[in-house]
């Protein structure tokens, strides 16, 4: 058999990944690049499209170097992306008419109230899946559109899969994941929604074509530096990649991803569900002409919450020292952390709330607080998973985990004891780019579906809390929100 190798791109928030995995699968070498984050005294959040394209033809070649492998033995690549973060450039030159418009970013807030002020929101939810908010990609087109010189510009606008497909290839074309997260999709038609797109200001002619996750998206030499163009066969936004990368191909599994926020997904099937729960609806994949779905919520404050311990109160030395020291703590203590630093996110959506530590006593010290601050992480994530086990009337059967906190094992054991399901942690934490580069080698015919998946199996968690225990404290984290939202 000929030796092969699949690359893995994942353009995150904060910088380009590149991963090569061997014909088997295995992870042999990563390579990394950060780019920088354009914030102006309003807290708008740009990134330089130019760097972000620069960077990810470096790190390709860096991590073929760097591996000592012939690059004309790589069979191909798959693409993961931040989600929702805009891109729109000139179609004649190739250039943006403005910088990247980040996820993170709210400048469309005006936008989305003048829709809700003319009573459109529940029209957009029911078409797109998703509630009307700034932090999908339609109000941020519709922003640069409203607020650069267009004029005798043949206009495209997408996400960063877009970009880099463009740029790498000269189509233009996304899949479907990411645009199920623009909010101008329509999920049950599976196309781009006339109606919401005029609502928006949008016209359907700047959007990318919609293809299958594992489709072919084009050929690159990645500006010269291979000999032959190999394909791009697999393109996802970053939570999907992790949720397939994760293995959840089947109705009920579930992933959740601890970053600086997380986002939690459920596999639903092919039938979209939409949620009065506080979750969303947006489509996993799509493969072969067929489409699934996923229930998702997003939570604004997970790993944040460590590195404000850390960083500004000062109570652990580093994120990685928060395990052992809320193992020491006092295990009756009943202190509660509410991180609602900028309001509670899924699924309780109360962008008034403010945090709140509750419920200490004389004998709370730091170890108690370092051991709330944890909690509230499983907590949230917790609330999230229930909402959507209730909206789809399906019970769990385990938790995936990946992301930077899943090494934390005092979070990991009591995530699986507050949610009563075993806690999966795979063995790599690359998932996002694991499950693009997977999905590629699976299109490619170089990995077989049935056998890729077992080599991500890592440390599983049990549930040992008792029932009472288990109730008695979701009824005090139930009490603390109770305390910093007027909607609970």
């Amino acid at each position: 058999m000929t030796e092969k190798y699949v690359l893995g791109i994942d353009q995150s928030t904060s910088g380009t990944k590149a991963l090569l995995f061997d014909d088997s699968g295995n992870l042999i070498c990563r390579s990394d690049l950060p780019h920088r984050q354009i914030i102006n005294d309003k807290s708008w959040v740009e990134h330089d499209l130019t760097e972000i394209f620069d960077n990810t033809v470096k790190v390709v070649t860096q991590v073929i170097s760097n591996a000592g492998v012939d690059k004309a033995k790589i069979a191909g690549l798959g693409i993961s992306n931040q989600r929702e973060t805009v891109a729109i450039w000139d179609k004649a030159t190739g250039k943006p008419i403005h910088n990247a418009i980040v996820w993170q970013c709210s400048r469309g807030e005006e936008i989305c109230n003048h829709i809700a002020q003319l009573g459109m929101s529940e029209m957009v939810r029911e078409i797109t899946g998703l509630r009307l908010s700034p932090y999908f990609s339609a109000a941020k087109i519709a922003w640069v559109l409203r607020n650069t010189d267009t004029a005798n510009k043949q206009l495209c606008a997408g996400t960063i899969d877009s970009w880099l497909i463009y740029k790498l290839t000269g189509e233009f074309k996304t899949d479907y994941s990411n645009a199920s997260r623009t909010q101008l999709f329509d999920l049950k038609r599976l196309k781009w929604s006339r109606e919401v797109c005029e609502i928006f200001g949008i016209d359907t002619s700047i959007l990318p074509q919609v293809c299958d996750s594992n489709s072919c998206f084009g050929y690159t030499d990645f500006s010269g530096y291979f000999d032959l163009p190999i394909p791009i066969h697999a393109v996802m936004g970053d939570s999907h990649g992790a949720l397939f990368g994760q293995g959840c191909h089947s109705p009920a599994m579930m992933k959740a991803t601890y970053g600086t926020g997380s986002s939690i997904m459920m596999n639903i099937g092919n039938e979209p569900l939409l949620s009065d729960r506080g979750v969303v609806t947006s489509i996993a994949w799509g493969m072969q002409g067929k489409v699934e779905y996923v229930l998702e919520g997003n939570i604004n404050y997970t790993g944040a919450v460590l590195k404000w311990i850390a960083d500004d109160l000062g109570l652990i030395e580093s994120v990685a020292a928060s395990s052992q020291l809320a193992s020491s703590a006092n295990p009756t203590d009943e202190t509660y952390l509410v991180p609602a630093f900028s309001g509670l996110g899924a699924p309780h959506w109360d962008s008034e709330a403010r945090a709140m530590i509750c419920g200490m006593n004389r004998t709370t010290g730091k170890a108690e607080i370092v051991k709330a601050a944890l909690e509230c992480i499983a907590y949230q994530i917790s609330d999230v998973i229930n909402a959507m086990l209730e909206t789809a009337g399906i019970g769990g059967e385990s938790l995936r985990v990946d992301g930077g906190a899943t090494r934390n094992e005092f979070l990991m054991q009591f995530q699986s004891d507050i949610l009563n399901l075993p806690v999966i942690v795979p063995k790599w934490e690359e998932l996002s780019g694991i499950g693009a580069a997977y999905m590629s080698g699976i299109a490619l015919g170089l990995y077989k579906k049935d056998d890729v998946f077992v080599r991500l199996q890592g440390k599983q968690y049990e549930p040992t809390m008792s029932e009472e225990a288990r109730q008695k404290k979701h009824k005090g984290w139930r009490n603390a929100l109770g305390m910093v939202s007027k909607e609970l």
